[in-house]
């Protein structure tokens, strides 16, 4: 039953269940960043450099049997080796891209931390004489008292 108990504990804090909900939102963003790129950015880069189609670009690296489209999933499904680095272009744009995002996310977020007013401090209560010091204090004074 410790185990349990302490793998709860661990599961509630705040920094796993902050990690989670991470992982979830960054999940469904790279799925918001995927569109973006596949739908929106790579038309129009496609559009400028003459109507190209960056997912289709490969080279075929084996045998291609007859009949077979000269299309990238057709390949695959056939099992002929193809090198896609019209793929590969397609993902590293929307990793770029999401880097951007990430890290303009986190320059606001610092940005907005650095603006952020400070909170009014309490005046510090002035610390505890020592021991010592108190009971030089009780000897002068005894000292210095009439007779």
């Amino acid at each position: 039953m410790g185990m349990m108990q302490e793998f709860r504990e661990f599961a509630i804090k705040g920094n796993v269940v902050d990690l989670a909900v991470g992982v979830i939102i960054g999940g469904a963003f790279g799925k918001i960043v995927d569109s973006v790129v596949n739908d929106l950015i790579m038309p129009v880069v496609g559009l400028v450099f003459g109507k190209l189609d960056f997912s289709n670009l490969f080279i075929t690296l084996g045998h291609v049997p007859d009949g077979t489209p000269m299309t990238l999933d057709a390949l695959r499904k056939a099992g002929v080796p193809v090198f896609a680095y019209g793929n590969f272009i397609t993902v590293a744009v929307n990793f770029l891209i999401l880097a951007f995002i990430i890290f303009m996310m986190i320059k606001q977020i610092n940005r907005l931390k650095r603006q952020a007013p400070a909170e009014p401090e309490a005046p510090a209560a002035p610390a505890p004489t020592p021991e010592d010091i108190v009971l030089l204090r009780e000897i002068r004074d005894s000292l210095n008292r009439p007779r």
